[in-house]
């Protein structure tokens, strides 16, 4: 049985970890709303590159120039996946989830005879595949030291894509993140990036009231410059959701983490006043006993 002594410092040791989880707790729910508002933002501006794309390539499918970014490399033996996590842990199941959701899909392409490529976004995303997979990574990214991810680092991310697909390494890419719904709940996400996978023409897209448009320059042109830009879009935004995600994550984790906490000092008070007790009865009987041997 713990002495006195244990018991009370163990009671300030818990007492020190809430008043950590309960800063941490602040610190998240101020980090929140700023990053929520940012991933907020950035969905109608990618939706609307989307429709815009879908609007372009519905007159390109089945044409020789058509994009390789649109149409792909007709084939889809190679696979680049490509997973953004956090680069800090703390946040309950946000990046294991992604992990594991990345890790299913890669499997069941190996399962089917495909080569697999892979990309990391985050540290944690990193040393949750390396052991696995770690002989399949080529090129990883940390952005521990930056205090806000901005569209640069998307177009970093962008650029080697870019120039792994235009020097032939991958066929298909799929990009994996979680998507922010509220703090209680991040969706995680598989989404292709390339070929891009875009809505049907009908779909939310423009409507043209029956009238027919010319480009200027050619939709193959058109395309050329917003295909790469619209990678760059999709990446930034999958990198702001997980950001949003990852603070709401965070928030609820360390809410919990202090309430176990008070429970736990609950507890180890309860234990420490019975052992006191205990003791004191101890020390009473111990002093009757002496007088009545007298």
């Amino acid at each position: 049985m713990a002495s006195l002594k244990d018991l009370r410092n163990r009671i300030a040791s818990v007492k020190a970890t809430q008043k950590i989880t309960r800063a941490m707790q602040m610190v998240a729910a101020a980090k929140l709303r700023r990053a929520q508002e940012a991933a907020e933002a950035a969905r109608p501006y990618a939706e609307r590159m989307d429709r815009v794309l879908a609007n372009l390539s519905a007159g390109m499918i089945g044409r020789s120039d058509a994009p390789a970014l649109l149409a792909g490399t007709g084939n889809d033996q190679v696979h680049l996946v490509i997973v953004a996590t956090a680069d800090r842990g703390l946040c309950g199941g946000f990046n294991s989830s992604i992990a594991r959701l990345a890790r299913q899909n890669i499997n069941r392409l190996i399962g089917e005879g495909k080569t697999v490529k892979i990309l990391t976004v985050g540290r944690k995303g990193h040393d949750a595949l390396k052991r696995d997979f770690g002989d399949k990574i080529v090129k990883s990214y940390e952005f521990t030291g930056i205090r806000q991810i901005g569209f640069a680092q998307a177009e970093d991310i962008a650029k080697t894509v870019l120039e792994l697909f235009e020097g032939g390494e991958f066929d298909v890419a799929t990009l994996f993140y979680s998507k922010f719904v509220n703090v209680v709940s991040q969706i995680p996400t598989a989404q292709q990036i390339i070929p891009a996978s875009l809505p049907d023409a009908g779909e939310g897209s423009v409507d043209l009231g029956g009238a027919v448009y010319e480009y200027e320059p050619e939709e193959s042109e058109i395309l050329e410059e917003l295909l790469p830009r619209n990678l760059s879009v999709q990446i930034f935004r999958a990198l702001l959701e997980n950001v949003a995600g990852e603070f709401g994550a965070k928030m609820s984790a360390m809410d919990n983490a202090t309430r176990n906490a008070g429970d736990m000092i609950k507890q180890l008070n309860v234990t420490y006043n019975r052992s006191r007790q205990a003791m004191i009865t101890k020390e009473l009987i111990e002093i009757i006993s002496g007088a009545e041997a007298l």
